[in-house]
């Protein structure tokens, strides 16, 4: 894992869920760190630190501007 780097933390797996699909459309390389312990434990998510979002050092980029167009509230539309 020494060509990934920690971008996000997160308490619980429904926080990423839809993070997860769009770095999966745009074919980003990433690896949530915890993620099947704090599943099984959802209490330990404090103990062990939450759970690590790690992208490839070549994707950080277009990693954070996914997360950043995703915070951004103006983005949504009612149809």
């Amino acid at each position: 894992m020494e060509h990934f780097k920690t971008i996000a933390i997160f308490q619980y797996p429904a926080e990423y869920a839809v993070l997860q699909l769009l770095f999966d459309q745009e074919g980003i390389r990433y690896v949530f760190q915890n993620e099947t312990m704090i599943s099984v434990f959802p209490f330990y998510s404090n103990a062990i630190g939450g759970i690590r979002l790690q992208v490839h050092i070549d994707d950080i980029s277009q990693a954070e501007q996914i997360m950043s167009d995703f915070n951004n509230p103006s983005n949504l539309k009612i149809v």
